[in-house]
């Protein structure tokens, strides 16, 4: 609710003021004023903001100015003017997004590796718009926390937006897929042979993005990163592979595919150290049943893609967690430690 106070006004005094070439534009200058200039700390008063039109061409008096705040209301910018002295002074007491709701927002966008550098500062830039000019300043702050590692390929938002359109319309995608040589050159991989994927879903993991699809002449579901993807089209073929992403949970996918490595499932049973629970919660969440076996540790079965990134999940926890079945995870495991063995044996 705007809370207003009008002043005595002398109506033949509003003839003698000249108008501004830019009269027509006036509440989005006010409105853009008022986001800009003012928050819950920060105040402006009524020749304040007459001053401030003025820069912009436009000319006002308080009257207008009453009403120019009371229908910016419309607009879904809410002003309040409290007494302060002998004068009245004006903020914006509600926002479509709270500073600290924006912090998180950017703390996703710079943390996600899919997103350029480039494409970020853009977003961030924008986000800060929607504040005050002195928040947008904490906003800024937050891009410096730190210098992460971020995807070169510029065109991640078109294919996000190629393979939603894709989903929307029923349709395969086609594309080229790459990798990085040692040349730091991106080589496309086999030899620039086209992708054709029905494409079903899109999940974040470890800050990056993948596209989650049925791949028809595997007869299998797949998943490719975003930023890897090149000259995405749709094709005029449908979707196929809907029976099984019918039973296929995206959040239990990514939860079983260990950096999105691909393994075979299975269910491994782990004896683990107590002072790990919250590690096992943490990847397998509250719902993973943990079978205390003595007073230091428990077992737990989780359903999982065996592959080397697993493992090395498991290498990482050290002495307080162990795959104790079944026997050919446990034997994986063994061969995985006599290849490290020998791979850092030292020569005689």
């Amino acid at each position: 609710m705007i809370s207003l106070i009008y002043l005595n006004y002398d109506e033949q005094e509003a003839g003698k003021v000249p108008r501004g070439s830019n009269q027509k534009f006036k509440l989005y200058r006010l409105a853009q004023i008022m986001m800009e200039q003012t928050d819950d700390d920060h105040y402006i008063t009524m020749p304040e903001i007459i001053e401030e039109l003025a820069k912009y061409d436009v000319t006002a008096d308080r009257k207008s100015v009453y009403a120019d705040l009371r229908d910016l209301s419309i607009l879904g910018i809410e002003v309040e003017g409290e007494p302060i002295g002998n004068r009245y002074h004006y903020h914006v007491v509600s926002r479509a997004f709270e500073l600290p709701e924006l912090k998180l927002l950017v703390d996703a966008i710079q943390s996600s590796k899919f997103i350029t550098e480039k494409k970020t500062n853009r977003l961030i830039k924008k986000l800060e718009t929607l504040v005050s000019k002195y928040d947008a300043q904490e906003l800024q702050r937050q891009v410096f926390v730190s210098g992460r590692i971020k995807t070169m390929n510029e065109s991640i938002y078109y294919t996000v937006d190629a393979i939603h359109n894709a989903i929307s319309e029923n349709k395969k995608i086609k594309f080229q897929y790459y990798q990085w040589n040692v040349k730091k050159e991106m080589e496309l991989r086999h030899n620039g042979a086209w992708y054709h994927i029905s494409p079903w879903g899109l999940s974040w993991d470890d800050e990056n993005y993948y596209l989650v699809g049925y791949d028809s002449e595997a007869e299998q579901i797949k998943h490719y990163r975003v930023d890897k993807m090149l000259h995405i089209r749709m094709s005029n073929e449908s979707r196929e592979g809907k029976e099984y992403f019918k039973k296929l949970d995206m959040a239990d996918y990514a939860k079983k595919s260990f950096g999105m490595f691909r393994g075979k499932e299975q269910t491994v049973k782990m004896q683990v150290d107590n002072r790990l629970a919250g590690v096992i919660i943490d990847r397998f969440g509250k719902d993973v049943m943990m079978i205390p076996t003595d007073e230091e540790h428990f077992t737990v079965k989780v359903d999982v893609h065996v592959s080397r990134q697993f493992l090395g999940w498991i290498f990482s926890l050290g002495e307080g967690i162990k795959i104790v079945g079944p026997e050919e995870v446990v034997n994986q495991m063994k061969a995985e430690c006599e290849r490290l063995m020998g791979q850092y044996q030292l020569p005689q």
